[in-house]
C-alpha cells in the first residue's frame, strides 16, 4: 500500500500555453507501470480555461466546488456544478473551465498511451469563451 498523504505534492501553475487565467494544479497521483492512469486537482479562478485538447483514453472530471463549463468541439457550451461527472470520450476536443464570476475546482482522471495523456491544441479564444451566458 501507498499513501500519498494531504500536502505532500507541492501545487503549481497551470502553463499558460495550455490555459488562459489563474489555474492551480495539485497532483493526486500519476502514472504507475501497469496501470495507465493518472490524477490531478484542478482550480481554475473566475473566467480561466483550458485549451482545446483531447485525451487518447477520454476523461473523466468530478466537479468538486464551484459552477464551471465544459464544451466538446461543435457542441453546446454545458454547465457544470459542484457534484457532476462529465466524461469525454476517447479522442473528442473539448475545453473546460470557470463560469466568468464563480471559481471552480475538479478531479480530472485520464490515462496514456504510450506515455501520451493528453494531446493540447489552440487556445479558446475570447469569442469562444462565453462570458455573456446567464450565470447561475
Amino acid at each position: 500500500m501507498e499513501i500519498k498523504r494531504s500536502g505532500s505534492q507541492p501545487s503549481g501553475k497551470g502553463p499558460v500555453e495550455y490555459f488562459t487565467g489563474t489555474v492551480r494544479m495539485d497532483p493526486l497521483f500519476a502514472t504507475q507501470e501497469p496501470s495507465r492512469g493518472s490524477g490531478v486537482s484542478v482550480t481554475f479562478e473566475p473566467g480561466a480555461r483550458t485549451a482545446w485538447h483531447k485525451h487518447p483514453l477520454g476523461q473523466i472530471l468530478i466537479v468538486t466546488a464551484g459552477v464551471g463549463w465544459a464544451q466538446c468541439w461543435g457542441g453546446p457550451v454545458e454547465e457544470i456544478r459542484t457534484g457532476d461527472v462529465v466524461r469525454f470520450p476517447p479522442g473528442v476536443k473539448h475545453w473546460h473551465g470557470a463560469k466568468s464570476t464563480t471559481a471552480m475546482t475538479h478531479i480530472a482522471l485520464q490515462e496514456a498511451v504510450n506515455g501520451t495523456a493528453v494531446d493540447w491544441m489552440e487556445k479558446v479564444s475570447d469569442g469562444d469563451y462565453p462570458p455573456g451566458m446567464a450565470e447561475a
